[in-house]
């Protein structure tokens, strides 16, 4: 849509995950490193952490993409599986045929007879298993028994496990300590920096340009870093975003002022979320700190009730004079017809008005 009024090739901030855009900055090209060492050392298991939306899947995609023509990469994606269900994932994305009705024993045999001819033909198997966070405990203990199957030199299985930060928090439990022994390579990826965010977003502009690229200035790259924290999806719909608000508004240069635009409407419409993280419950307090707030919590309740006691009685005041006003009107009015009625009837004559005038005069007189 706004690619040819930029001048580029296509969408630079595409959320799938594009090995070509890849960024590499200090600690992305630090993991990229070990990561290679763990699979190119053919080590124990490698694990990759990070918050949702910092690159994993993209980082791990680059490594795939620059490995050699003799390893075998399988791919487990989705991990809300039981055991079983996830070896039987395991021989499918490894192209290995799964027999329905055979035991979980044959299925152990099939996928060590096809490692081992891997191995023969002088390939590699690695196995990456994405949303590793999902997986159960008797999962990661069936991994970790799978990780036996190996020569007399090497492994036959290299495992890479890619997740969230509670993947860390599941390796830690105690009864996968054998496993968590076999980690030999684990990185954990930070969100980007000011800095980072400012090279991330320009080398992504530049991947995507024709000729001279568009520059977002560092006052708005701030401000991207400041509503996304450093995530690099959150700043891919942000700078999406703002180039397509930019398109809409004819303008040629990014600038402070639309992207602030931008960032309200993503925020009024609920694109970017505001919500606050959870804060860290309170420490237990002592006992006597907490019998004196129960006190003035208590106290606090009397003072409350004394003033709506109060305003009750100035209610009921203000009630029943409000009642007495309405009733006084109402018996003015039933009055006030009678009076005229009396005075009305029955008719008087022209002697009688006459008479009431003389009166009158006779009176002023005195």
């Amino acid at each position: 849509m706004y690619e040819r009024y930029y001048g580029l090739r296509e969408r630079p901030f595409s959320l799938s995950p594009d090995p070509e855009y890849l960024f590499l900055g200090h600690a992305r090209r630090e993991a990229l490193g070990y990561i290679r060492y763990g699979i190119e050392g053919q080590t124990g298991f490698i694990v990759l952490t990070g918050d949702i939306g910092c690159g994993k899947t993209t980082l791990f995609q680059a490594v795939i993409s620059n490995l050699d023509q003799q390893t075998t990469v399988a791919r487990i994606v989705s991990t809300m599986l039981s055991p079983r269900e996830l070896l039987d994932s395991i021989l499918l994305d490894f192209g290995v045929e799964v027999v329905p009705g055979r035991g979980k024993p044959h299925a152990i045999r099939d996928l060590a007879k096809f490692l081992v001819e891997q191995r023969m033909e002088g390939k590699a198997s690695l196995l990456a298993i994405d949303e590793a966070q999902n997986l159960e405990p008797a999962s990661l203990e069936e991994l970790r028994m799978l990780s036996n199957l190996e020569t007399e030199k090497s492994k036959l299985l290299q495992i890479v496990l890619i997740g969230q930060p509670s993947l860390r928090n599941l390796l830690a439990r105690p009864e996968l300590e054998q496993l968590r022994q076999r980690v030999t390579v684990s990185y954990h990826l930070e969100p980007l920096d000011e800095e980072e965010t400012e090279a991330y977003i320009n080398h992504r502009l530049r991947c995507g340009a024709i000729d001279t690229p568009l520059v977002f200035p560092r006052q708005v790259t701030d401000l991207v870093r400041r509503y996304s924290d450093g995530v690099p999806r959150r700043i891919n719909i942000i700078c999406d975003a703002i180039l397509l608000f930019g398109y809409g508004e004819s303008r040629q240069v990014i600038d402070l002022e639309l992207a602030s635009i931008v960032l309200q409407e993503l925020e009024a419409t609920g694109v970017l979320s505001t919500a606050q993280p959870p804060q860290a419950p309170a420490p237990p307090q002592p006992l006597r700190s907490r019998e004196s707030d129960l006190s003035a919590r208590e106290e606090a309740l009397a003072v409350r009730e004394r003033m709506l006691d109060a305003q009750r009685r100035v209610l009921a005041s203000e009630y029943r004079l409000l009642h007495d006003r309405r009733a006084s009107d109402r018996d003015d009015d039933d009055e006030r017809p009678n009076r005229s009625l009396r005075r009305a009837w029955p008719p008087r004559s022209d002697s009688d008005v006459m008479d009431d005038d003389l009166d009158e005069e006779r009176t002023a007189r005195r």
